[in-house]
């Protein structure tokens, strides 16, 4: 049976649904400036390099907040820094730390992307919403909020790992930035919650076919960068990228409701790659 609703507090139906964050999120896309490091007589360039595999090897080894890098195909970039740092003044720290790299005077920064792991709650936040105004406490009273935030508490419990994951160790990401629409008669922000809710349910039982076979880190970027979401997607077989971002184009949320930013897709980077890739390009 589905739920009673008929308690459900009409002025919440457009309401946000309550969210949960976790790591705060760097992307930053570099060129390598090939001619400068060609320049350079080749015990100079080596040990440029292995300064900045040392660093970044490090910066991968770290226990609270780790930092990836990519090699990026195609023409919008040649390396992809990612950071999942505890908040902003660590990964402002961790924008240092790869500044203070000899190889960044050889380094053109070509874009960043700056987020925080989210999870949106709508199912919980429906529920929660219409037991609350069952039980007669009036929306956003100090009752309200307090129910509200320890509802908040418990989930942030049960889904940690999700808020603060480990960057996956597979071989490709794609990466790119959405926004849900607001324009005409398809303005995700004009729905009633329970029908958010309802296309969320739906497009996420798309993601869950592919469970095993990508790793799906969604981060919220409202205020922080000029779209309102980032998705990241890593998978061992790159070929699962179409096939899944091609399947949920069909799903209503998407067809609708969804605007795609710049796709980049990158392979993941050790010390050893770093340093080969480098005399690749400097030789170029």
């Amino acid at each position: 049976m589905g739920e009673d609703r008929s308690k459900y507090p009409e002025a919440l139906a457009h309401e946000a649904p309550n969210t949960l964050e976790g790591w705060s999120v760097l992307h930053q896309v570099f060129r390598l400036r090939r001619e400068a490091l060609g320049a350079l007589d080749a015990a100079r360039r080596e040990q440029i390099v292995r300064q900045a595999a040392g660093a970044i090897s490090a910066m991968e080894r770290r226990e609270d907040g780790e930092s990836a890098l990519f090699s990026i195909l195609g023409h919008k970039g040649d390396l992809l820094a990612l950071h999942f740092r505890r908040g902003f003044d660590e990964l402002g720290r961790a924008q240092a730390e790869i500044a203070a790299l000899k190889l960044s005077a050889f380094l053109e920064q070509t874009g960043s992307y700056v987020s925080m792991v989210e999870i949106g709650l709508y199912e919980a936040t429906v529920a929660l919403n219409a037991r609350l105004a069952g039980e007669g406490l009036r929306p956003h009273s100090p009752q309200w909020k307090r129910a509200v935030e320890k509802e908040l508490a418990a989930q942030r419990d049960k889904l940690a790992t999700r808020l603060w994951p480990k960057i996956p160790a597979r071989r490709h990401l794609c990466f790119y930035p959405m926004n849900k629409r607001r324009a005409g008669a398809d303005n995700w922000y004009q729905l009633a919650i329970d029908e958010r809710r309802r296309l969320m349910h739906e497009h996420g039982m798309i993601g869950r076919r592919y469970a095993g076979q990508v790793t799906q880190i969604i981060s919220g970027s409202v205020g922080f960068d000029d779209w309102e979401w980032g998705v990241d997607l890593f998978a061992d077989d790159p070929l699962v990228f179409k096939k899944l971002v091609y399947e949920m184009r069909f799903d209503e949320s998407s067809a609708r409701y969804a605007e795609f930013g710049p796709f980049m897709v990158a392979i993941r980077l050790g010390a050893d790659d770093l340093e080969r890739l480098v005399l690749v390009y400097a030789s170029a």
